[in-house]
C-alpha cells in the first residue's frame, strides 16, 4: 500500500469520506462519519488500520486503488447491518434463521444488545428454545419418510407372491386378509371380524352380571353356557384368523414383527394359556393357586379390542400419535409431577392435624391427582378455608398443565389421521390383477422435498462453525 493511500485512510477517521464495501457482489458507499458512530465493529476498527497486513485482517480482500474492501459474507444479510448503521438498531424478519443471524452479526462485531424491543422477545425466544420447531420438523419428516417406505414395504411385500406356488391366489388372500377395505372380500372380511370382537366383549361384560352367573352345588359362579359357546366361536375364529394371515404372509419370519400381528397372538394366548393352567391343576390338586393365575388370564380377554385397531383408521393414527408425541407425553406427565407433589406436600402441611383423609402424604398424593386432573372424586376433601385455596390454586394448575401440550398433541392427531387415509389410498390403487402392473402413487416430490429439507437442516448445523455462510450457498446451487 502506498504512502498516500494510508494516508488518505487515515484521515477518513476526521472528514466525511465514502468508503466502498463490497459484500458478496453487494457493493454500498459508506460515510466514514456514521462507521465512526460504532468504533468497536469490524468496520469501525477498519478505518483505524495504517496497513494493508492489518486490513486484511478484518477483511477478505482489498482493492487500493478504489479504496474498496470486498468481504465474503452473505449479501442478503449485510442490508440488516447497514441498518444498524443508519440507525443504531438492529431489526430481525420473522423468516431469518436466528442462528445465522447470530452468526453474521457477531462476524460484524455488532452486540446482540442492540436488537430493537420489538424483535428481541421473539428473537432470544426462537434461539433459546429451538428445539419445539426441530421436534415438529422430525415429526413430519419422519411421518412422511415412514408413509414412503410403508407403502415401498407393502409394494415389496407384494411382490414376493410372484416367486412363489400359487401366487397370485395367496397374494389375493393376503390383501383381503390384512388390507380392509381393498376389496369386497376384504370388506366382508373386516365386518366379521368386528362382529366377533365385539360381542366377545359384550359377552365378556354380560357374564360379570350376577343375573347371567349360575351358582353350582358347591356354590362356585360358573359361566353360562350359551356365553361358554360365543367365547369358544370367538377364539376359533381369532385362532382361524391368525392362523390364516400366517399362512398367506410373504414373509413368515417378519409376520410377528408387525404390531397388529401381536396383538392377534396375545387375544387368544390367555385361553390356551388358561387351558392348560386347568388341565394342570385337574391333575394335580396340590398346584390349586394356579386357579387365580387363570382367572387373571380370563380379565386380559378385555385387550381384543385392540383387535379394531386394524380396522380402523383412528386408532391407528392414535397409535401413530403416541408414537411421535412421547415428548409432549413426557412434558404433560412431568408437569403433573410436579405440581402433584407440590400440592401434595400443601394439603398435608395444611390438614395433617384436622383431616384424617389427608393425614399422610401419600393420601395427598391421590387427592392431588384426582383434583389436577379434574375428576373431583370428593371422597377426601380439604376441610379449612386455607385447604380449600389451597385446592383451588390445585384445580386451576392441573386445567393449564393438561391444556398446554393437548394442542399439540391433537394437531399431530390431525396430521397422522390424513397421512393415514392417504397411505390407505394409495395401497387400495394398486393393481395385482395379474401380477406387479404398476407401482402405488406416490407423491415423490414431497418425499423429495422433506429429504432436501433434512439434509439443508444438516448443513445449516455445520455452516455454524463455518466462518463464511456464502460458500455454504454457493455449494448448494
Amino acid at each position: 500500500m502506498t504512502g498516500q493511500t494510508l494516508k488518505a485512510l487515515s484521515e477518513a477517521n476526521f472528514e466525511d469520506n465514502e468508503i466502498s464495501i463490497n459484500v458478496g457482489g453487494f457493493k454500498k458507499k459508506m460515510r466514514s462519519n456514521t462507521l465512526l458512530r460504532f468504533p468497536e465493529t469490524r468496520l469501525g476498527k477498519l478505518l483505524s488500520c495504517h496497513s494493508k497486513e492489518s486490513i486484511l485482517e478484518l477483511c477478505d480482500d482489498y482493492d487500493d486503488t478504489k479504496n474498496e474492501f470486498y468481504f465474503d459474507r452473505n449479501p442478503e444479510l449485510f442490508p440488516y447491518v447497514l441498518h444498524f448503521y443508519n440507525t443504531g438498531k438492529l431489526h430481525v424478519m420473522g423468516e431469518l434463521c436466528v442462528f445465522s443471524f447470530s452468526q453474521e452479526i457477531e462476524y460484524w462485531g455488532i452486540n446482540e444488545f442492540f436488537i430493537d424491543s420489538c424483535c428481541s422477545y421473539s428473537y432470544h425466544g426462537r434461539k433459546m428454545e429451538p428445539d419445539q420447531e426441530k421436534w415438529e420438523e422430525q415429526s413430519d419428516q419422519e411421518s412422511t419418510t415412514s408413509s414412503f417406505d410403508e407403502i415401498l414395504a407393502f409394494y415389496n411385500d407384494a411382490s414376493k407372491f410372484d416367486k412363489q406356488p400359487f401366487g397370485n391366489i395367496r397374494r389375493q388372500l393376503w390383501l383381503a386378509l390384512d388390507n380392509p377395505g381393498y376389496s369386497v372380500l376384504s370388506r366382508i372380511f373386516s365386518v366379521l371380524s368386528i362382529v366377533v370382537v365385539l360381542g366377545s366383549i359384550v359377552t365378556m361384560c354380560l357374564n360379570s352380571l350376577s343375573d347371567f352367573q349360575i351358582i353350582d352345588s358347591s356354590g362356585t359362579p360358573e359361566e353360562d353356557p350359551r356365553f361358554e359357546i360365543v367365547e369358544h366361536f370367538g377364539i376359533a375364529w381369532f385362532t382361524f384368523e391368525l392362523v390364516a394371515r400366517f399362512a398367506v404372509a410373504p414373509d413368515f419370519l417378519k409376520f410377528f414383527q408387525h404390531a397388529l400381528n401381536l396383538i392377534d397372538l396375545m387375544s387368544i394366548l390367555p385361553f390356551y394359556i388358561t387351558l392348560i393352567v386347568n388341565l394342570v391343576v385337574e391333575s394335580s390338586p396340590t398346584l390349586a393357586n394356579l386357579g387365580r393365575v387363570a382367572q387373571v388370564l380370563r380379565l386380559m380377554r378385555i385387550f381384543r379390542i385392540l383387535k379394531l385397531a386394524r380396522h380402523s383408521t383412528g386408532l391407528r393414527s392414535l397409535g401413530a400419535t403416541l408414537k411421535y408425541s412421547y415428548r409432549e407425553v413426557g412434558l404433560l406427565l412431568l408437569y403433573l409431577s410436579v405440581g402433584i407433589s407440590i400440592f401434595s406436600v400443601v394439603a398435608y402441611t395444611i390438614e395433617k392435624e384436622e383431616n384424617e383423609g389427608l393425614a399422610t402424604i401419600p393420601a395427598c398424593w391421590w387427592w392431588a391427582t384426582v383434583s389436577m386432573t379434574t375428576v373431583g372424586y370428593g371422597d377426601v376433601v380439604p376441610g379449612s378455608t386455607a385447604g380449600k385455596l389451597t385446592a383451588s390454586a390445585c384445580i386451576l394448575a392441573g386445567i393449564l398443565v393438561v391444556v398446554l401440550p393437548i394442542t399439540l398433541i391433537f394437531n399431530k392427531f390431525s396430521h397422522f389421521y390424513r397421512r393415514q387415509k392417504q397411505l390407505e389410498s394409495a395401497m387400495r390403487s394398486c393393481d395385482f390383477g395379474d401380477g406387479m402392473k404398476e407401482v402405488p402413487s406416490v407423491n415423490l416430490r414431497d418425499y423429495y422435498a422433506y429429504k432436501v429439507k433434512s439434509l439443508m437442516a444438516s448443513l445449516t448445523n455445520m455452516s455454524r462453525s463455518t466462518p463464511s455462510e456464502l460458500s455454504l450457498n454457493d455449494s448448494l446451487h
